[in-house]
């Protein structure tokens, strides 16, 4: 007898519905499994076999064959083992009340028979929703996740049993009213998170901060060790608008492909993912022989933190090159071309040297150290970095007095420059960023340009730069004194350095 199930592969970020064909017929005892599976789906033979016996089901003494199509289509975990025991129990006649026509089922069991929670229900569910099925099965600690799915009715099972009995009575639905959300609204403010006003001095830092916040641009602080940058870094999010139902929804998916989400609702918080400097390439931009997320993609619509930033290696610098341009990652393996989202603002901390105090009496770096440490940074990624802002050793006084402004106060006046931003952006239509420029500021530009200061790519940067600036002091055009500050800070680090070494 043949059954079929419906269940779903994850593919990078992407469901694959995949057949689960079930064929028990007359012949030596033997259990195969084929449909180019890894390890963990050939493992699944074991696993289902243990749990049917200790649900109080038989495995049929006959010749069973499992197939799982496309056989084309490379699969791996063990979330199909669900789906392979309910399709067994359904061709073996121990299930003749399910209804597998309409439903989705995926799950991981153990050897007693409990279904175990995996990664990746709600593409599960937004699979299942596309493909035009009815219903999802899943472990009972998802089924929240998957709800926020709309349209598709959520069935949460504990044990392989309370598999079989969901798929044998089609009107459950373990959905809450609240759990279901469309996408087109915003979520209400998150907690502020660490607050701004603990970093005493910094005032420049601290302006670099609100320019990126204000703006979505990029930032490298450079300042010897003590100075706050971590600090100021872990302080960004909190500084940032809070995210629209669409993009909590992006970073939702992404943390559940991974295996970093709760199984709750969305993910309200911009997310904040500082890796290791000993981080590898596939490690920062994704991919491996399964191509998964990188730490670029887990911090999509949030704040990438890269401390030390000429520790890491090379080449895994430079592979960040065409995600920070692109906002996406583009990866092929295995013959098959994976994209993977990267809109994620990038924050860098340097020291000024290998030790850290260039230009004291504590420093002990020669001219070759210095120049080795700074050819770990190329000048292209570099060049894509917007803002290069110093972090000086904050004086007794900067130490000891009155805090500065608080994080509350900084997010208002960012979310003020957006909304001013968005309003003449209604009013004005699309137009090009040099059509805001006053007289004086694009002489200004100019010059710097045909200075040599400025690549083709700077020059575009510290348009948008003064732009931004622009937005926060609420004005429509872009004066010489919001270029001038752009410049000052896109260049400041380097001429900082130049001095001191002087």
């Amino acid at each position: 007898m043949l059954a079929r199930v419906q269940t779903f592969s994850i593919d990078g970020l992407e469901p694959r519905p995949v057949v689960v064909e079930v064929d028990v017929r007359p012949g030596l005892p033997s259990f195969t499994i084929v449909g180019l599976g890894d390890l963990a789906v050939r493992e699944s033979r074991e696993r289902v076999r243990a749990a049917l016996g200790n649900q109080g089901f038989e495995l049929p003494q006959r010749r069973i064959t499992v197939n799982l199509a496309p056989a084309s289509l490379p699969k791996g975990g063990p979330g199909f083992d669900l789906a392979i025991a309910v399709g067994l129990l359904a061709a073996s006649g121990q299930a003749p009340g399910v209804q597998l026509d309409r439903v989705a089922v995926v799950g991981e069991l153990s050897l007693g028979g409990v279904v175990r929670a995996g990664r990746g229900a709600l593409v599960v569910a937004e699979g299942a929703r596309a493909a035009g099925l009815e219903a999802v099965v899943l472990p009972r600690g998802q089924a929240r996740e998957a709800a926020l799915v709309p349209g598709i009715a959520v069935r949460g099972v504990q044990t392989l049993r309370e598999g079989v009995e969901a798929l044998a009575s089609p009107g459950r639905d373990d959905r809450r009213d609240e759990d279901a959300v469309d996408g087109s609204g915003a979520l209400g403010r998150p907690p502020l998170g660490p607050d701004l006003a603990d970093v005493r001095g910094q005032s420049l830092a601290r302006r670099g901060l609100e320019v990126a916040a204000a703006g979505g641009h990029s930032l490298l602080l450079v300042g010897p060790p003590g100075t706050g940058k971590t600090m100021l870094a872990r302080r960004l999010p909190g500084l940032l608008p809070p995210m629209r139902t669409s993009e909590a929804l992006e970073v939702t998916r992404i943390h559940s492909v991974c295996g970093l989400h709760d199984g709750a609702g969305l993910v309200a918080e911009r997310p904040f993912r500082a890796p290791h400097h000993g981080t590898s390439a596939p490690g920062l931009v994704g991919g491996g022989s399964v191509a998964r997320p990188g730490e670029i993609t887990l911090a999509h619509r949030g704040v990438l933190f890269l401390d030390e930033l000429p520790e890491f290696r090379r080449d895994a610098l430079e592979a960040l090159r065409q995600p920070l341009e692109d906002a996406r990652v583009v990866l092929v393996r295995q013959g098959r071309t994976r994209s993977f989202p990267s809109r994620t603002l990038l924050v860098a901390a340097a020291n000024p040297c290998p030790c850290g105090h260039l230009g004291t009496a504590r420093c002990r770096c020669s001219p070759v150290d210095l120049d080795r440490y700074r050819r770990k940074l190329s000048g292209p990624l570099l060049d894509r970095i917007d803002l290069h802002v110093a972090c000086p050793r904050p004086s007794g006084d900067e130490i000891s007095g009155a805090p500065a402004p608080s994080t509350a106060e900084v997010r208002e006046r960012v979310l003020a420059a957006r909304a001013f931003r968005a309003d003449r952006r209604r009013a004005c239509g699309p137009r090009g960023l040099e059509a805001d420029l006053s007289e004086a500021a694009r002489g200004r530009l100019d010059r710097a340009y045909d200075g040599g200061t400025l690549s083709a790519r700077g020059r575009a940067r510290v348009l948008r730069l003064s732009r931004t600036i622009a937005d926060l002091a609420l004005s429509g055009e872009v004066t010489a004194e919001h270029l001038d500050e752009a410049l000052f800070l896109r260049q400041h680090v380097s001429r900082e350095d130049e001095a001191v070494a002087a």
